[in-house]
């Protein structure tokens, strides 16, 4: 689904659509094997509801987990949407996922902080 862009992005392709959610969302599977491909380091138990960090066009955001989104698909809240270029959504959309080390670095930059006691769980920590 995402092959590799950059130093800091993967690249993919996701039909984009709005969300009446207040978060941006793909479907939970993907969201966790992605989270899984893309930011856990092998090194024993991490978690894999971290938010995703996807960029599209010029806005980067966290995108978490929902069953109710269609597989293969990037579900927006309108206000996102409203501030792209997006037209007639669903619309099949080029979409950059951050890698992990960007993830972190954007994630923090938004003061995003796991739940939990443990803050090195999350994307690229301690790295």
């Amino acid at each position: 689904m995402f092959e590799v862009f950059s130093g800091s992005y993967y690249l993919g392709r996701l039909y984009v659509t709005p969300t009446d959610r207040q978060h941006a969302l793909i479907h939970d599977e993907q969201h966790e094997r992605l989270n899984e491909e893309v930011y856990t380091t092998g090194e024993g138990v991490e978690r894999l509801d971290a938010p995703l960090v996807m960029k599209l066009e010029s806005q980067h955001f966290p995108v978490h987990g929902d069953s109710a989104v269609p597989t293969n698909t990037l579900a927006l809240p309108q206000s996102m949407l409203e501030d792209t270029d997006v037209r007639s959504p669903p619309s099949l959309q080029e979409v950059l996922l951050a890698r992990r080390e960007r993830a972190r670095q954007l994630l923090s930059f938004a003061g995003w902080e796991p739940s939990g006691p443990d803050t090195d769980d999350y994307p690229g920590a301690g790295t």
